[in-house]
């Protein structure tokens, strides 16, 4: 799978006010549902709020690969939140996040969820991406950004 399967503009909002872990997830949760008129904001909420009490998935260094299994979901889906200041994500380095890739896959999905999860996190760790996704003012430019980077495939 490639990013531009996962991401599209109408799932990136960049340079967000956010107070909170709880309304970070409503966020994406909307960015989720309004580009997927299947799925609901609260089904998408509920599964990644439920996989959050598992463990944090705030991975350090400002990022955090919230994610969760959907019913009926046919491909992943990803959204993506950068936030105008960190917020409390309970990461696993006790630093406040403010990039969010949300990641949806179908229910049934194990491997390639797994899968698309690591190479997502192995992506993210790049400082000067992160870098320049966090100083990005649009949802086109992130998307440029993400896009660019499609010569690195999602799967392992």
């Amino acid at each position: 799978m490639m990013i531009n399967e996962l991401f599209h503009p109408a799932r990136i909002a960049c340079q967000q006010s956010c107070s909170s872990k709880k309304r970070s997830l409503e966020m994406l949760s909307r960015l989720l549902a309004d580009s997927t008129p299947d799925l609901t904001e609260g089904e998408i909420f509920d599964s990644m709020i439920g996989r959050e009490r598992l463990g944090s998935t705030g991975l350090g260094k400002g990022v955090a690969l919230p994610h969760g299994r959907i019913h009926g979901l046919t491909k992943p889906l990803g959204a993506l939140l950068t936030l105008e200041e960190g917020i409390d994500f309970d990461a696993i380095d006790k630093q406040p996040v403010d990039l969010l890739f949300a990641l949806l896959v179908p229910e049934e999905s194990t491997e390639e969820h797994l899968q698309i999860l690591a190479a997502l996190a192995g992506l993210f760790s790049q400082p000067g991406l992160c870098q320049q996704i966090r100083l990005s003012q649009d949802a086109d430019s992130c998307n440029d950004l993400l896009q660019a980077q499609d010569q690195h495939s999602l799967s392992a």
